[in-house]
Formats: structure tokens, sequence, C-alpha cells
């Protein structure tokens, strides 16, 4: 027999060596498993865990101990305070992007219709998200990805969204709308010889949803340039990139004639999204 605490710090100790955040985890992972909140580990700290459980618990603490991100491994991700589905076919949400949504938000009037394109939505959660958040709007959520739109299709219907229409395409290739008010995305932007793609969570992830060619910067110039026949007059493009990427986004922008261009930086001070204007 094992109780919660025991199994608690026997699974610190395995990932001690493998994760930066062996008690978040394992706390994680079992809570996962006993389809409890953290609270309940503290407050029955001597409950005895079944042999199932423990059996599935250490699977799991394998899983992390080898690498697997968190999210893969309970299949669920917290975005703008909701639980998001995902799997290894998507991007694994992170704070970060949670920036596009705070420029975005103000941008759109709540009573008011408002156009949206989100380029490479992945999970879904940047579309979904607006939706929630202002239900007036029309938002069309496209991804290269079978894989990924069905994940996002259910994590729509998961919100109660229907107000997101999806489509399968690389960019705009196979998008006919016209006159959005708003182009939004967060796409491929890391160089092929990054480092960091060989590090962490990135190992486990959709290269196609991570890589870039041209340094990182190819399918932000695509967007860029494929969104002057798509936006409004006086329309917005916004555009989550690396950090150290905003003066070639800046100039990629200015190349394309956009105006009131301005980066803006994310929690960690970093320059993140860079937003502009089309003024034809």
């Amino acid at each position: 027999m094992q109780d919660i605490q025991s199994a608690l710090t026997e699974a610190c100790q395995l990932l001690a060596n493998s994760s930066e955040s062996p008690e978040l985890d394992a706390d994680v992972l079992l809570c996962k498993i006993l389809e409890k909140n953290r609270s309940y580990l503290r407050t029955w700290p001597k409950k005895q865990l079944h042999a199932q459980q423990r059996l599935q618990f250490k699977a799991l603490i394998k899983q992390r101990q080898q690498g697997t991100p968190i999210a893969y491994i309970t299949g669920g991700r917290e975005f703008w305070s909701r639980d998001f589905k995902v799997t290894p076919d998507v991007l694994i949400p992170r704070p970060d992007t949670e920036l596009l949504i705070e420029l975005c938000l103000p941008l759109i009037k709540k009573e008011k219709s408002c156009k949206i394109i989100d380029l490479g939505t992945g999970s879904g959660i940047i579309a979904i998200t607006l939706a929630s958040e202002r239900p007036h709007a029309q938002i069309l959520a496209v991804d290269s990805s079978e894989a990924a739109l069905k994940i996002a299709k259910q994590n729509a219907d998961k919100h109660h969204c229907r107000t997101v229409r999806f489509a399968q395409s690389d960019w705009f290739e196979e998008i006919a709308d016209k006159d959005f008010d708003i182009v939004i995305s967060n796409p491929p932007y890391i160089a092929s010889d990054d480092p960091h793609l060989q590090q962490g969570d990135l190992r486990f992830e959709p290269q196609a949803a991570l890589v870039a060619q041209d340094n990182g910067l190819k399918d932000i110039s695509q967007i860029a340039e494929a969104a002057c026949k798509h936006l409004k007059p006086t329309g917005f493009l916004l555009i989550e990139h690396g950090f150290r990427q905003q003066a070639q986004v800046q100039a990629i922008f200015e190349s394309f004639g956009y105006a009131n261009i301005e980066t803006h930086f994310d929690l960690a001070g970093q320059p993140r999204v860079t937003c502009a204007q089309w003024h034809p």
C-alpha cells in the first residue's frame, strides 16, 4: 500500500533530474489519476492509493521522465482561464500568446459585428477565446493541418462556441473571403537551426507549427503580404513572433505598406507581438 504523500515524494525524486518543476508535475499527474484538484492532495495526504492508481501514476511519471510534456500527458492546458484539449497534433498553449488576446479585444466592439481570421489556429485557442469574449464577431479559424482542425473543432464544441467557422488552408491560399477587420496569427517563427528545438517541450511539438525558413521569418512575411488583399482599409494585422525578431518583423510590415506599426511586450518583458494597420 502507498498513500498520497509517499507517492508524491517518490515521484518528485524520480522527476528531479528530468523536470524543472517536479513537485508541480507530480501533483498534476496524480490529480489526473484521482480526478481531484491539488487541494485534495494536501487535505488527504494519508489516503491510500489503490493498486491500479499506483500503476497508472507510475506510468505517467515514466512518460514525464522521458520528457513528454505535461499537457500531452494530461490532454489539456489552460488558456485565458479556459481548459483546452491538446494533443501532439497541436502546439501547447502558452501564456505569451494571451498577449494577442489582450491586444485584439479592445479592437472589437462588444455589440457590433466584426470579421476576424485566425491563421494557424492549431487547437483553436485564439479563435475560440475571441468568440467567447466577443460573441458578435464572425471568426474564421484556418489551419493547414486536418488533425489540428479536428482538435480545434472539439474545443469549440467543448466551450459551446458556435460562431467560429473552420477552414483548411495554407494561410490565405484557399480563402476567398475579403474585408476582414482583423488578421491575427501565431505562426511558425523558429529558425530550423535553433538549438531550443532540441530542448524541453519543443522536442515533442509539431515541427510544422514551430519552424519557418528564412531564419523563422518566411511565414510571417507570407502572411503580411497576403493579408493586404484580405483586410479592410484600416484593418489590423497582429502577429506573434520571437523575442529577437522585433526589428525584422517591423521591417517586413513596412515593406508591404502597413502603418502604425507597434511591437508589444510579453509578461517577461520581451518583444512578442507586432501590430499594424493596413492603409491602401
